[in-house]
């Protein structure tokens, strides 16, 4: 059973503000016999899509920053570049879209240094011996640091059900290339109800998308399986077959984000932000309205023991009206599937914790 430490967001002095309680909570988790004096030390986080304005606040970044200065090591902001077309399609942009987010060095004390390269071909093949993948690829640069500290905003996900520590290990420290392995599934067209606009066209990372005789056609050779054509659709005629996709879909995840900490027993802690719960991943180019109310923030060094307290938090919470929760607004109830019902967020803690990427019991200590 893994600790994990809880700090809910109320203050009446500025002994209590969010930024005191992060600064807590990473000593109350440990975290100074995870980052060493020394290290170059990554700080892994999602600096969102440009339009997206969920992402985790760069002033609660820099209080993670400073407590690993405070260690003697040396901090570095980090992510990977997209699998999609967007703002964070390479290294100059990404960096461009973390600096107009707040990502800067003024504010956050840290250099940006996007760790799979230019372009996204600078990783390693690091052997996992899975059930999907005998390795997976990780970014040259997570890598390369002796310690981690991964940032994640607790949300909604339209494939994976959930994004929490999991996630961002499994597609936050692979390049392009390994995010295509993840995915590996591949949308359908019900030509019945394409209406032909083409929009699923122009979003379409590998122009994989064509519109022939006035309906959409996909060309699986080309089709990396990001799932951008299916978001696009006004007429919702591009899915993925929910019914056999989804669990090998989550599995592959999972052996990923073993991978990108397999080489860091000990070295690694975790914060999830349980604000701003959206329905969406902070990849999309919106932020939708919260589905439940805001939380509080943990911190464990277990990936799995965090995210399963991250959901059951959720799901204890009475869900907003008027929201894309369609369902199961009762405290107790299930809210990622409320919102995205094809899929489920719990099966990616059953399988992390299979394969030994954590613990799926765990006690919450309130700091």
């Amino acid at each position: 059973m893994a600790d994990v430490y809880f700090a809910n967001l109320r203050a009446r002095s500025h002994h209590e503000s969010r930024s005191q309680k992060i600064r807590r909570l990473f000593e109350a988790a440990g975290f100074d016999a995870v980052v060493r004096p020394g290290d170059l030390a990554a700080v892994k986080l999602h600096v969102g899509e440009r339009g997206c304005d969920t992402y985790i606040h760069p002033v609660f970044a820099r209080q993670v920053v400073d407590k690993i200065k405070e260690r003697g090591a040396h901090p570095f902001i980090t992510d990977t570049g997209t699998l999609y077309a967007g703002s964070r399609a390479d290294a100059v942009r990404h960096t461009v879209t973390a600096i107009e987010h707040g990502f800067d060095y003024a504010v956050v004390g840290a250099p940006v240094i996007i760790a799979d390269g230019l372009r996204g071909d600078h990783w390693s093949e690091v052997a996992i011996n899975g059930k999907h993948f005998g390795s997976v690829r990780i970014a040259g640069d997570i890598l390369a640091a002796e310690s981690m500290i991964v940032l994640s905003h607790v949300k909604g996900h339209d494939l994976a059900g959930f994004g929490g520590a999991i996630k961002n290990l499994a597609m936050g420290c692979a390049p392009p290339s390994g995010k295509a392995e993840q995915h590996a599934g591949r949308p359908f067209v019900e030509v019945e109800r394409c209406g032909g606009c083409g929009k699923c066209t122009m979003v379409c990372p590998q122009a994989a998308m064509t519109v022939v005789e006035g309906r959409a056609r996909l060309n699986p050779e080309h089709c990396v399986g990001c799932g951008d054509c299916m978001r696009s659709c006004p007429t919702e005629a591009i899915e993925f077959d929910w019914t056999t996709e989804i669990r090998p879909f989550l599995e592959r995840l999972c052996e990923y984000a073993l991978g990108a900490v397999l080489d860091k027993p000990g070295r690694v802690g975790y914060i999830n932000f349980l604000l701003g719960v959206t329905p969406d991943c902070d990849c999309v180019p919106w932020s939708d309205a919260p589905i439940v109310p805001d939380i509080g923030i943990l911190a464990s060094t277990d990936p799995v023991a965090i995210d399963r307290a991250s959901i059951d938090l959720v799901n204890s919470q009475r869900g907003f009206a008027q929201t894309a929760l369609a369902r199961n607004h009762a405290p107790g109830e299930d809210k990622f599937m409320g919102v995205w019902d094809y899929t489920d967020a719990g099966y990616q803690i059953s399988y992390a914790a299979r394969i030994g990427l954590g613990d799926a019991s765990y006690r919450l200590i309130e700091v």
